[in-house]
């Protein structure tokens, strides 16, 4: 009879001491505090005549931001952290929390944001005086030059009636937040709060949603770089591309990269091209079935009259793959047609990679998708003002997770996803123990990732803080 090997039993007692759990979640707290967030929200959210010992709403905000990143999704999770004092401090009750977030008001929310702008302007100082520079967006195996911006829109289903939540138009209902993502580094920039029902290609919002983002680009960075903003065919519109280019003459040097519709005059112009070249993979190599080619000398002028001067419109076409969603005149051609229209002249690269460099863009699916892992995916309140605040904090804990990997972590765990980053790092448990007057932090010498979390909070205590 052959033997398995089992599990040891266990006698299990509810009588442990100086254990806690989540203690890599320590690691968002103080680099909250490390950047200045942690005081930032503090003043953000003054209340005159708060009673003294009380939780501070800031404070309640910037806990609901490290709830939220550490995977968090009710206010009631806050719990997790309120029991464990050694390593969080107090944190607030769940009716304090909901208090905090009903004071925050549109004026408030403004606050908040320019709280997380100054907070990103220290943690960029840090990241270029640790690391040497900022990360860049990449394309065909090269950098892109600059800042890359990808704005998109993503349905929030909501399973009971929330104010503005409606039908939306893949006939849902719950929200449609439009948000905004930083290529080079995967920061949440900024995010828009829209009922069911808004409109994909509304120009008022992405604008709106676009002035937001480059709110929280520090001035030094803003000024003299050169910025790409990077949509779907949704923010094809002649109003959001002439905004983009109107910021040229605030000094912004923004250029733009957007998907355009298959319309008839462009269908013809695609039959009648026939200077066809072999399209690039990601990683700068030739695309086996692919094939781009510039049409904005064969489109009828009409087509770009009403768009800004210079704008180049290309086509990319692709033997279809498996599954892949065509319409009449892709079926008849036997290729699966796309079009992407941008500012950036002739000499500013090929086509090849104008077209390779736009479907980065992609990118933005799997940033919100990690988003909705970490609080975008359900909004807790039924008051529209509250949930358009939890929006805000959880951008806010997507920043310090991607500011932990760029700022404190290497290897891998650089560009691990929220989900895999706390199953690794910041779930582990530890024991706590005191002396000399110091309280530590020990982390299980076997866990495998003990060393990288030692070293986090080594460069965590090391980071230069700016001057008061």
């Amino acid at each position: 009879m052959q033997s398995t090997l089992s599990r040891p039993k266990l006698v299990v007692t509810a009588d442990g001491r100086g254990v806690v759990g989540h203690a890599g979640a320590r690691l968002l707290t103080d680099l909250a505090d490390a950047t200045g967030l942690t005081r930032g929200f503090g003043d953000a959210l003054v209340v005159a005549g708060r009673r003294a010992g009380g939780h501070g709403p800031g404070r309640v905000a910037l806990d609901v931001a490290v709830m939220i990143a550490d995977g968090g999704r009710a206010i009631t999770d806050l719990g997790v952290l309120r029991a464990q004092p050694e390593p969080f401090g107090p944190v607030a009750s769940g009716p304090t929390a909901w208090r905090a977030l009903e004071l925050i008001d549109a004026t408030a929310l403004g606050r908040l944001r320019t709280a997380r702008a100054a907070a990103r302007e220290v943690a960029w100082a840090q990241l270029c005086e640790t690391r040497g520079r900022l990360p860049a967006s990449t394309a065909a195996g090269r950098d892109v030059p600059g800042l890359v911006l990808d704005i998109d829109a993503t349905i929030v289903i909501t399973h009971s009636e929330k104010e503005h939540a409606t039908a939306t138009w893949k006939r849902t209902f719950g929200y449609y937040p439009l948000l905004c993502f930083l290529d080079n580094t995967r920061e949440a920039l900024a995010g828009l709060l829209r009922p069911g029902r808004a409109g994909s290609n509304t120009a008022a919002d992405h604008i709106t949603v676009l002035d937001l983002a480059l709110a929280q680009i520090p001035d030094p960075h803003r000024h003299g770089t050169d910025i790409l903003v990077r949509t779907d065919a949704a923010g094809c519109t002649t109003a959001f591309l002439h905004h983009i280019r109107g910021l040229r003459e605030l000094g912004l040097s923004t250029f733009f990269s957007v998907g355009v519709p298959v319309t008839a005059p462009i269908r013809d112009a695609i039959t009648h091209a026939t200077a066809w070249i072999d399209a690039l993979d990601t990683d700068g190599d030739l695309r086996d079935g692919a094939q781009v080619v510039e049409l904005t000398h064969l489109v009828a002028a009409h087509v770009l009259a009403g768009y800004p001067a210079g704008t180049r419109l290309i086509a990319r076409r692709e033997r279809p793959h498996p599954g892949a969603q065509l319409d009449l005149f892709d079926t008849v051609e036997g290729w699966r047609h796309q079009v992407i229209a941008t500012d950036t002249p002739v000499g500013g690269g090929s086509i090849q990679y104008l077209e390779v460099r736009h479907r980065g863009h992609a990118r933005v699916e799997d940033r919100i998708r990690c988003g909705k892992n970490t609080g975008i995916g359900r909004f807790p309140s039924r008051v529209f003002a509250i949930n358009a605040a939890w929006l805000e904090l959880a951008l806010t804990g997507q920043d310090l997770l991607t500011w932990t990997q760029h700022l404190l972590l290497d290897g891998e765990l650089t560009r691990a996803e929220p989900r895999r980053l706390r199953y690794q790092v910041l779930h582990v448990a530890a024991r706590i123990t005191r002396g000399a007057r110091r309280t530590h932090l020990r982390i299980h010498a076997t866990w495998p990732w003990a060393a990288e979390l030692a070293t986090a909070f080594q460069r965590l205590a090391a980071l230069p803080r700016p001057a008061t």
